[in-house]
């Protein structure tokens, strides 16, 4: 029995190797009007015809390592992730300041985020491994607030989920008929982002959005995040629990929406 219990192990592992090492990234290199972008599309090359295509938005530091592992996880799912390019191609933040300083450039224009955004959803949609008719849409922090926003604007697409994104839109009142369902997963002592939880919540009602809230207790800025460190006091770190159990969230989300 011992020696079949080991024999089950090993096949186990192996399995879950070849299944790791069929997950590819490729470098894809796209425009924004005269703005040279490159994001990292990821993908199981062992998956046989087009599989639903999920688009990652990356934090306020542009797009890097967080974001392109976030799209490898889903691409292990079974999905075709695209972790888009939001500053343009290399502009990476090198500290807090940049990130604000290029964040908040697209904050304090909607327009241009939602436009930028869309073009990176192109890439996606146009790659023949995805899906065109089954498409979602994550995000972080900065991130999330734009997947949000691909909402508000009536993107067609199948659902969008904000990890600690922020919440507040400059024109509630604007907000067009939401086509994708919304999962909004908070850190419930986040205090940048809480303080606009009222209003979010009554700019769904009013727009008849098909949306859920899920609040971890603990949980503060950038939960998911490993390198924002783990002391909530500095108003930003890593929560391991509210990590996990908002990715498995994520999971069934995903799943009921692009089934």
């Amino acid at each position: 029995m011992r020696s079949k219990t080991r024999l089950f192990a090993a096949v186990a592992l192996a399995g879950a190797s070849a299944a790791q090492a069929a997950v590819r990234t490729e470098k894809v290199e796209y425009r924004h009007g005269e703005v040279v972008l490159e994001g990292t599309l990821a993908f199981d090359e062992s998956s046989k015809g087009p599989r639903p295509g999920v688009l990652v938005v990356h934090e306020w530091w542009g797009h890097g390592p967080y974001a392109v592992r976030r799209a490898e996880m889903l691409a292990a799912l079974g999905y075709t992730a695209f972790a888009l390019d939001m500053y343009g191609k290399g502009v990476l933040a090198k500290d807090h300041g940049e990130a604000g300083r290029l964040s908040g450039a697209l904050r304090s224009d909607r327009k241009r985020m939602r436009e930028r955004a869309r073009s990176g959803l192109a890439v996606l949609k146009k790659n023949p491994r995805t899906d065109p008719g089954r498409l979602a849409a994550i995000g972080y922090c900065f991130g999330g607030t734009t997947v949000l926003e691909l909402a508000r604007a009536g993107e067609s697409l199948a659902g969008v989920v904000s990890f600690h994104g922020g919440l507040d839109s400059p024109d509630p009142e604007g907000t067009k008929p939401f086509k994708a369902k919304v999962l909004v997963l908070h850190g419930a002592d986040d205090a940048w982002v809480s303080p606009g939880i009222p209003a979010f919540q009554e700019e769904m009602r009013r727009a008849g959005a098909d949306w859920q809230m899920v609040s971890y207790g603990g949980a503060v800025h950038s939960f998911t995040v490993r390198e924002a460190g783990e002391d909530p006091t500095k108003g930003m770190a890593y929560n391991e629990a509210a990590d996990r159990r908002s990715w498995e969230a994520m999971k069934a989300f995903l799943s009921e929406v692009l089934r």
